[in-house]
This record gives C-alpha cells, sequence and structure tokens, in this order.
C-alpha cells in the first residue's frame, strides 16, 4: 500500500496541483480517462512512460480519493 501511496504525488507546480504519477506530468484523471475509454494496462504502459504499478496507484488513489481530501482540508 505504501508503494503505492508513494508513486503519487501533488505539488502546485505541476498540473496546477492535480495528483500525478511521480516525476511525471501525467495525472491521475489522464490514467482514469484513458482506462475508462478502453484502453489496457498493457497499452497504457507501451504509450507512457508507465508502470503497471502507476495505473495501480492511480487505481488505489481515486478509489480511496474521500481519505485524501479529508486529510488535505484537516491541514
Amino acid at each position: 500500500m505504501n508503494k503505492l501511496i508513494s508513486c503519487i504525488s501533488i505539488d502546485p507546480g505541476v498540473r496546477f496541483g492535480k495528483p500525478c504519477i511521480k516525476g511525471t506530468r501525467i495525472a491521475v484523471a489522464d490514467i482514469l480517462q484513458w482506462l475508462a475509454s478502453g484502453l489496457t494496462i498493457a497499452e497504457i504502459t507501451q504509450d507512457y512512460p508507465l508502470q503497471e504499478i502507476h495505473v495501480q496507484a492511480a487505481l488505489n488513489f481515486a478509489a480511496n480519493r474521500e481519505t485524501y481530501i479529508k486529510i488535505l482540508t484537516a491541514a
């Protein structure tokens, strides 16, 4: 779980603070949209500088977004 969380970064200077895969400008929302449009994980990792763990991290982040929102707003 911690390995997945460490793949995501939120930086106001990158994509206006959208959650992204660390070290890239690829947003979690981008990955979700690609999956929703029918791309497979294999196609995504072939077309973009990502590994399967990055796609899993994006799905994990999206599934737990309410938890992250609570943490961010509580600060």
